[in-house]
C-alpha cells in the first residue's frame, strides 16, 4: 500500500518541493503586495495550497504527454509513467482528482478569479506540447508559473492592475532563465530525442543569457520597489537574490548535468530572498 502511495507522490513530484517552491513564491510575492503587506490568513492558505495542487496536477499531465520521451533522457526515465509502475488510466484518474481539489480551493475565491483560474489550466494543460513545436517552452511556463500573480490581485482587490503584469513580466524573465538551466541538464539526450528548448537554442551563450534574463527581473522588481516605497530591507532581498543568480552562473559554468540541475534548485533562494525582503519591508514599514 505504502509502495504504490509513494509511486503516486512521485508522479507528483511531491517527494521534491522545489517545482511548487518555485511556483509559490512569485505568488506570495503578489498575495502580499495586492493585500497591502495584510493579506487575508484564508487567500494565504488557499494561494499556499493551490501552488502544491496546481503543480502536483501539472506534473501529472507533464508526464503523460512525455511518457515516451521521459525513458530516453537519463534524469526522467525511472519516472512511473515512464517505467510503467503506473497506469496511463491510473495517473488520468489522478490528476483528475488533484484537479477537483484544484477546483474546490478556486471556488472560495471571486468569479474573476475563477475566470483567470480556468485560463490557467489551459495553460497548464498545453505547456507539454510547446516542447516539441518549438525552442521556447521556458517562455510559455513562465506565463504559467506566473498566472497565480494576477489571481491573487483579482482575489484580493477584485481587478488586476497594470501593476500585477509588471510582477508577471519579472517572474517570466526569472522563470526563462532557471528552466534553461534545468534544460542545460538535459540537453544532450533531448537534442537526440528531438525535444526543443532555450537551452539548445542559447547554445553556448546560455549562461549568458540566463543571468540577462535574472538581471532584468531583478531591474524590474527594483523598479517595482521604487514606485511601491518599498525599504532597504526589500533591496537587501534583491542583493540576495542577485548573489544567488552569480552563484548559479558559477555553477553551470562547466555544464555539468548535476551542476545545472543544482543551480536550478538553488532558485529557490532568488525567489524566497525576495519575499522576505516584501513581508519585512511591509512588517517595519
Amino acid at each position: 500500500m505504502f509502495d504504490i502511495v509513494f509511486l503516486y507522490l512521485r508522479l507528483a513530484r511531491l517527494d521534491r518541493p522545489i517545482g511548487w517552491l518555485l511556483l509559490l513564491w512569485p505568488t506570495l510575492w503578489a498575495v502580499w503586495i495586492a493585500g497591502h503587506g495584510a493579506p487575508a490568513w484564508p487567500i494565504v492558505f488557499v494561494f499556499v495550497a493551490g501552488a502544491i495542487v496546481t503543480r502536483a496536477a501539472g506534473c501529472v499531465v507533464n508526464d503523460y504527454f512525455d511518457r515516451d520521451f521521459d525513458r530516453h533522457v537519463e534524469r526522467t526515465r525511472k519516472r512511473p509513467l515512464a517505467t510503467g509502475e503506473i497506469s496511463v488510466r491510473g495517473a488520468l484518474v489522478f490528476a483528475l482528482c488533484l484537479g477537483l481539489l484544484a477546483l474546490a480551493l478556486v471556488l472560495t475565491l471571486n468569479r474573476l478569479a475563477q475566470w483567470l483560474a480556468v485560463a490557467g489550466a489551459l495553460i497548464a494543460v498545453t505547456y507539454p506540447l510547446f516542447k516539441r513545436f518549438t525552442h521556447f517552452p521556458q517562455f510559455y511556463l513562465g506565463l504559467a508559473f506566473s498566472w497565480g500573480i494576477p489571481m491573487a490581485f483579482a482575489a484580493q482587490q477584485d481587478t488586476v492592475p497594470s501593476l500585477a503584469w509588471i510582477l508577471v513580466l519579472a517572474n517570466l524573465l526569472w522563470t526563462v532563465a532557471y528552466d534553461t538551466m534545468y534544460a542545460m541538464a538535459d540537453r544532450p539526450d533531448d537534442i537526440k530525442i528531438g525535444v526543443k528548448s532555450t537551452a539548445i537554442w542559447f547554445g553556448q551563450y546560455d549562461r549568458i543569457a540566463n543571468l540577462l534574463c535574472q538581471a532584468l527581473s531583478l531591474m524590474v522588481l527594483y523598479l517595482l520597489g521604487r514606485h511601491l516605497g518599498f525599504n532597504g530591507i526589500f533591496y537587501l532581498g534583491l542583493s540576495v537574490a542577485a548573489g544567488t543568480a552569480m552563484y548559479q552562473y558559477w555553477l553551470c559554468r562547466q555544464r555539468d548535468r548535476v551542476k545545472c540541475f543544482r543551480a536550478f534548485c538553488n532558485n529557490n533562494w532568488f525567489g524566497g530572498s525576495i519575499f522576505a525582503g516584501i513581508v519585512l519591508s511591509y512588517a517595519m514599514a
